[in-house]
């Protein structure tokens, strides 16, 4: 990936920048790829590989749990690295996380089923998705950083939405994999065939640490450093300190968070058990919507340098809203143009419009000594209750009520709450990071 600079950071060649925002982006695809895998093999396999013993729905719910675990460790992970991440660096809590990460992925590629080993399956299942919580949870936060901290004031917006492509990136390569891998024969993909995109982490892992093992640590954390400046508490100072702060980064993550993992896990499932879609068109319309990211998410990024953060988010919570029905509808329509069109739409903006500025604003919020801490918490306590909660009540809502309104209205709610979020939260656009 080769990102052309307009204003080279001062004292920092154009190439270097280059490097830093490709390392810090490469390493986040691995991490979200580590992670989405998960999703998509607990809403198509897991249920029954790992919790055979119950009936269909409540097998499906189960699989979903141990799938938000993960999102109930990010918040520790962000406490964790992002103490350590104002403390020691950025960049050492980067190859760490990634390690974390990786070698989790892999061992969940290697668990024996349930049919093998019984209950112990399934809670190595939930003890491995922690570990990859608490690594992914860590993560975000110093990418971000790492890219922020050295890009220019004018364009940290453009440069940190390259991290954010990492998100979608790892979501296609995810998606990809099981699509290759459900194109085998039922049986071998329930013996076999949901292990090779977990397996493959490792090589992924080993790339990604030699890539993110060359780059520098940023001059803000240095100058902390060198003025004996570093915080003795930093998540103490961030959440304490800035209370309002923190909770208005927890709002305006909320309804995006929810929107992309309902998109890409309950829409998924619903559309394959309730409405009798194949698989494969919901995976592929996903991989669409994903890959059109991969051009909407550096726009919303550029347009955060030209208009604001804020406005990005205020539209992307009125869509929300409007579309929160209109997505059911479509989908229900069983016409593939209209779901592939309902997809990338809801992906695009009700999700990409305010993840696409989030690696800039979220820590732009929060002072250098508590940064990584305060955006790494506030991002991560969010996505444990929007990303990990929303997909789980809304199949238990359509499992016991049968259709999709309370969950149409539940969306409405949480883009009402990050509306509010957005209207109290103050513009970072062009402030100074130090």
């Amino acid at each position: 990936m080769t990102i052309i600079a307009t204003a080279p950071a001062a004292g920092l060649e154009r190439t270097r920048l280059n490097s830093i925002v490709f390392a810090s982006c490469f390493g986040t695809i691995i991490e979200w790829y580590d992670f989405l895998i998960y999703a998509t093999a607990a809403a198509l396999v897991f249920n029954k590989a790992f919790f055979p013993t119950f009936d269909p729905l409540a097998g499906t719910l189960a699989a979903l749990g141990s799938y938000a675990v993960g999102f109930l460790a990010r918040p520790l992970g962000g406490a964790l690295f992002g103490h350590f991440g104002d403390r020691l660096g950025r960049k050492s809590m980067l190859v760490l996380t990634l390690f974390i990460m990786g070698i989790s992925t892999f061992c969940i590629g290697l668990l024996p089923t349930y049919a093998s080993i019984g209950v112990l399956a399934p809670i190595l299942l939930i003890v491995l998705r922690i570990v990859q919580g608490i690594g992914l949870g860590g993560e975000w936060g110093g990418a971000s950083l790492m890219v922020l901290e050295h890009a220019p004031a004018g364009e940290r917006g453009f440069y940190t939405s390259f991290v954010q492509i990492g998100f979608p990136i790892g979501l296609v390569l995810a998606t990809l994999a099981f699509t290759l891998v459900s194109k085998l024969p039922d049986a071998d993909f329930a013996a076999y065939g949901w292990r090779i995109p977990f397996l493959i982490s490792i090589v992924l892992l080993a790339i990604g640490t030699f890539v993110r093992s060359r780059v520098p640590e940023t001059p803000v954390f240095e100058g902390l450093r060198q003025r004996n400046d570093l915080s003795n508490n930093p998540f103490g100072e961030a959440v304490g300190r800035n209370t309002k702060t923190f909770l208005i980064a927890v709002g305006l993550k909320l309804s995006e968070v929810s929107w992309v993992y309902m998109l890409t896990v309950f829409v998924v499932g619903y559309a394959t058990t309730k409405l009798g879609l194949a698989k494969s068109l919901m995976l592929d319309a996903v991989l669409y919507a994903a890959l059109l990211e991969l051009v909407s998410l550096p726009l919303f990024g550029w347009l955060a340098d030209k208009i604001g953060r804020r406005p990005l988010y205020i539209l992307g919570a009125l869509f929300t809203i409007v579309f929160a029905f209109p997505l059911f509808w479509m989908l229900e329509s069983k016409s593939t143009a209209l779901i592939f069109t309902a997809v990338m739409i809801a992906m695009n903006f009700g999700h990409g419009m305010m993840f696409g500025p989030e690696s800039c604003y979220f820590p732009e919020l929060f002072g250098p000594r508590v940064r990584y801490s305060g955006a790494s918490f506030g991002f991560q306590a969010s996505a444990a209750i929007g990303g990990g909660f929303a997909p789980i009540i809304a199949t238990a809502m359509v499992g016991y009520f049968g259709g999709t309104t309370g969950v149409s209205i539940m969306m409405i709610v949480l883009a009402l709450i990050t509306l509010a979020a957005a209207l109290a939260a103050r513009e970072t656009r062009g402030g100074s990071l130090t």
